[in-house]
């Protein structure tokens, strides 16, 4: 590994609840940036986030201009996405590429905080998918329930049917 240098890293993403895998984000492209760039502050997010700059209304391109012009990008690679096709399918992203760095996650998986809102919801067990004190949390704030105040659209839709 080349000499280690300070990354400050900005992630944007739900992050609700934060599971193990977004805490790994950070490690994977601290690892990336240390072997590869010298960066001053970067967006950190996964590949499923890349794929929103291409959402209608959600960003605006002066803001994605912005962020991969002045900033650059280290995006982290995740199940089901193709971030290099995210990044050519957009002309902003195409011509900042240069400031966008791939990094892949070598423990792929399909985990997300969808999933985790879902088996919470049910009664399912999340150890070892969120940190100890995140599941604390949740448990002292009655989060995530059939009987919290959150619901998962998911679960509202399919509230009464039968399968």
């Amino acid at each position: 590994m080349k000499s280690q240098i300070p990354v400050v890293l900005l992630a944007c993403g739900s992050f609700n609840p934060i599971t193990n895998m977004h805490l790994r984000l950070f490690e994977v492209a601290r690892d990336h940036l240390h072997q590869t760039a010298v960066p001053e502050l970067k967006l950190l997010c996964g590949a499923d986030v890349l794929k929103t700059f291409q959402t209608p209304n959600l960003w605006k391109d002066a803001h994605i201009q912005e962020i991969v012009e002045k900033f650059g990008m280290v995006c982290v690679s995740r199940t089901g996405h193709n971030p290099k096709e995210y990044i050519s399918g957009s002309p902003i992203l195409q011509r900042y590429r240069h400031n966008i760095h791939l990094a892949r996650e070598p423990v792929q998986n399909e985990l997300s905080s969808t999933y985790i809102r879902r088996a919470l919801s049910q009664g399912h067990s999340v150890k070892y998918l969120l940190p100890d004190a995140v599941i604390s949390y949740i448990k002292d704030h009655n989060l995530y329930t059939r009987d919290s105040s959150w619901k998962d659209s998911s679960s509202q839709r399919n509230e009464g049917k039968t399968d």
